[in-house]
């Protein structure tokens, strides 16, 4: 019996116009009523997600900024943040490859670190907020998520030079089309549900979880089932315990009905 499901959200539990289909919020608070937990577990920040939410955002819990924001019970667990060290050298490091953007976030900002026009906004990476700056914002700022767009092809090539530059200091994964994100040592979505299931006192076999990006690969490896869309990245497929249907056929809802039906 699964007692936390957890989902990313682009790609995966939205639809192919990145909206939330209908009946999730039917399943969400079903799945609550049986006393199944259920996360939304995604790169983009909590604020953002407690919109796609807003009708049962009291009856779910958050796994938001690949890890850094942790909420459980409409509570704060944990918030990691960069160390403005760590994000100097990354904007270092940036700046060596010409097809190199980077944006920083906060609680509520999207930093940018060069011209709006540079950046392609994709659903995950909608830049709210968004604010040009020249300087790194004062260490004052909480930066709770860094991610690189690349302007052309070159992705996976960019993530391996930026693992191997600054490896020490973080993991780079491909999300998206052409974005990377920097994702601090220790701290990713995986690491988010370990918290919400001590949190709770569910073990990992009592888990499951939904992706199709490499940002989703660490939880789809700690969970008990893993399951990766139709629609994933091949090496996320390759480590996956099943292989759903894609999100265009709101496989992650399918999902979660046969969850129901079990429990019924």
């Amino acid at each position: 019996m699964f007692k936390l499901i957890a989902s990313d959200m682009d790609g995966t539990l939205l639809d192919e116009n990145g909206q939330v289909p209908p009946e999730t919020y039917e399943l969400i608070l079903a799945l609550h009523e049986h006393g199944v937990h259920f996360a939304a577990s995604s790169g983009r920040r909590y604020d953002r997600l407690c919109e796609f939410f807003a009708p049962v955002r009291d009856k779910m819990d958050f796994v938001a900024a690949n890890g850094a924001q942790v909420y459980a019970d409409g509570k704060m667990v944990d918030r990691e943040v960069y160390s403005h060290l760590a994000i100097r050298r990354l904007a270092q490091a940036v700046r060596t490859f010409p097809n190199l953007h980077l944006a920083l976030f906060d609680r509520t900002k999207s930093f940018l670190l060069d011209d709006e026009c540079k950046f392609v906004r994709e659903v995950d990476k909608d830049l709210p907020n968004a604010e040009r700056i020249w300087e790194l914002p004062d260490p004052s700022v909480n930066i709770i998520k860094a991610s690189i767009f690349c302007d052309d092809s070159a992705v996976m090539d960019s993530a391996y030079v930026l693992q191997r530059e600054l490896g020490q200091l973080f993991t780079f994964a491909p999300s998206g089309n052409a974005w990377i994100d920097a994702m601090q040592p220790g701290v990713s979505k995986a690491s988010g549900i370990a918290q919400l299931a001590e949190h709770y006192g569910i073990g990992r076999d009592e888990v499951m979880a939904f992706g199709d990006s490499m940002n989703d690969y660490e939880i789809i490896r700690f969970v008990g089932t893993g399951c990766a869309m139709e629609n994933a990245r091949p090496a996320l497929k390759a480590v996956a315990d099943r292989v759903v249907g894609c999100n265009r056929d709101h496989a992650v809802q399918q999902e979660l009905r046969r969850v129901l039906e079990s429990l019924s």
